[in-house]
């Protein structure tokens, strides 16, 4: 998918929300006890291309990505902002616009691919979005949304973490 068409599925996206808006409560949806929240995101670059550790209970996962995408989480971490907006920049902008806001980032892997759902809201009406899982965390970070993983894949995804594996971005 090219950049002009996932900028104009965001629009159509973001449109389509700030049309019906129905009231729901204002609080956040809570997490289900089984998921546990990320407490460190760290971008690195490692002998296999750019990859996110997410750190939670002393273990951490690894999810490889493209390099475009490891900049803008890395600069949303560092608050960086570019003289040109990337996606997660431009997705992030919109949402403000229109009032919406990254409510929290769940990530699940299935059949060695890692999924992202985005939970949005946009007046007072929730959403959720399959999206790829860096995606999520990248828009996550941008809105300080917290990021969630079931234990049971911090458990068998999840590594100890080792002192310095990788350089920074």
């Amino acid at each position: 998918m090219t950049q002009r068409s996932r900028l104009m599925l965001t629009v159509l996206l973001v449109s389509f929300l700030a049309m019906a808006p129905r009231p729901l409560s204002s609080q956040q949806p809570a997490a289900p006890s089984d998921q546990v929240q990320i407490t460190e995101v760290l971008v690195r670059m490692s002998d296999h291309g750019p990859v996110v550790l997410l750190q939670a209970n002393h273990r951490v996962i690894p999810i490889f990505v493209d390099v475009t995408v490891a900049l803008s989480i890395q600069g949303a971490l560092n608050g960086e902002r570019l003289t040109r907006p990337m996606s997660h920049d431009l997705m992030h902008t919109i949402l403000d616009a229109y009032g919406g806001k990254v409510l929290r980032a769940v990530i699940t892997k299935k059949d060695d691919t890692y999924y992202g759902a985005l939970t949005i809201t946009v007046n007072e009406q929730v959403k959720t979005f399959d999206s790829r899982s860096s995606d999520s965390i990248a828009l996550a970070i941008h809105f300080k949304a917290p990021i969630l993983v079931g234990r049971d894949l911090l458990e068998s995804a999840g590594k100890t973490p080792e002192k310095s594996k990788g350089a920074e971005l």
